[in-house]
């Protein structure tokens, strides 16, 4: 079964506007299978796995290869593999000096990000695809199993809630064990300890020092870990609003696991029932709305608010040169807090949202909105909300 992805004509765009664009992401989040898709109704392409011996040995001399098949869409996927085949794109695309030329596809790593910036400055464009987005399932998924399973294809798409966490173990297992395990210095079994810490502490600010005592590493480590994790795309990391408002206001970023399943399997929950008696629960909440809302509004700067005196907001949305603070609530009657009200007046956001897993929205007081997920991107898409 194909479920379209919101990215996929941002992806055509960039072919016809570009001589290389790249999708990037994490593994098993339907890189592949997007850019066949996309391929699928082109003529003269040619598809390599870089994961596959015989398709490698096609690129033992890349510049005779491509130059054969020029006229071809080349759609190069886990180009991470062989990195050293940048500068041959860049030079062949400048002198072929049409776009559409190239499709490369990477679980992210920063030596693909090194390269292929460097050597392809001015002629490639990024395009970043998550594990899939509520709204591209909502038609065969409920809220509650996208709580549970998270948006990896392979583990929503199981047979059975069973089969479905043990996917997500066994993915946990092999991301340590093989796409990390190219970083000196690194360590399985310590990154593990420290992914389940943050896994209980999912949408917090990290102390590394804690972190560091209760791992015996240094704090120098722990933000490595962190910086890595985010690299490849297990993380995300939301900064502190700064604004003049004269404010004691927290410093620490907060962190998210992007993807709701991988934070349940790496704490052992299993089910929707269990998640909601789990204190993560809500935090798991606001990591599906942030995952959500920076696939839908890429180019938008996401914050949180926190002072010393309890205002606070979940996240501050920079979008279209308007602030819309953004409250995430796992509940089917959320309300506003006191704290709440108070990061408002400072904030003062043209609009306010209460994101909520109800069924259908409505208007509060003072302006404030409280939506459901697909409701908060209809209403953040429009210029004003009314």
């Amino acid at each position: 079964m194909y479920f379209s992805r919101l990215l996929q004509p941002e992806v055509e765009k960039s072919l016809e506007a570009n001589p290389v664009t790249a999708i990037l992401g994490p593994r098993q989040c339907g890189k592949s299978t997007l850019a066949k898709k996309i391929i699928e109704g082109k003529k003269n392409t040619l598809y390599l796995d870089l994961e596959r011996p015989s398709d490698l040995r096609k690129l033992n001399d890349p510049e005779w290869f491509f130059s054969a098949n020029r006229e071809k869409l080349f759609c190069i996927d886990e180009i991470q593999r062989k990195p050293e085949l940048f500068p041959t794109i860049r030079s062949l695309t400048d002198d072929w000096g049409k776009n559409g030329s190239f499709l490369v596809l990477g679980s992210a790593s920063r030596e693909l990000l090194r390269q292929s910036s460097e050597s392809l400055a001015g002629r490639i464009s990024y395009k970043y695809l998550t594990p899939f987005l509520y709204d591209e399932i909502s038609s065969k998924f409920t809220i509650e199993e996208y709580f549970e399973r998270g948006g990896f294809p392979r583990s929503i798409l199981k047979e059975t809630q069973e089969r479905s966490f043990d996917w997500r173990e066994d993915f946990i297992t092999t991301f340590l064990e093989k796409d990390l395990s190219q970083y000196s210095g690194f360590s399985a079994v310590t990154m593990l300890k420290m992914w389940q810490m943050l896994a209980h502490n999912n949408g917090q600010t990290v102390n590394f020092s804690a972190f560091g005592n209760s791992l015996n590493v240094s704090n120098t480590t722990i933000r490595n870990y962190i910086e890595l994790l985010s690299g490849t795309y297990m993380l995300d990391i939301v900064p502190p609003y700064f604004s003049n408002i004269g404010k004691r206001l927290v410093k620490a970023p907060k962190v998210y696991i992007k993807d709701a399943g991988i934070t349940n399997a790496l704490l052992g929950i299993r089910s929707y029932i269990q998640l909601t008696g789990h204190p993560v629960f809500g935090a798991v909440w606001e990591s599906i709305v942030l995952l959500n809302l920076r696939a839908y509004f890429s180019k938008a700067n996401f914050y949180f608010y926190r002072t010393s005196h309890g205002a606070e907001i979940d996240f501050i949305m920079e979008h279209s040169n308007r602030i819309i603070a953004i409250e995430c609530k796992a509940t089917l009657s959320p309300s506003f807090t006191k704290g709440n009200y108070l990061a408002k007046e400072d904030i003062k956001p043209e609009d306010t949202l209460i994101v909520a897993p109800v069924s259908k929205g409505w208007s509060m007081k003072d302006n404030i909105f409280v939506v459901n997920l697909l409701e908060a991107i209809e209403l953040i898409k429009s210029t004003t909300i009314s």
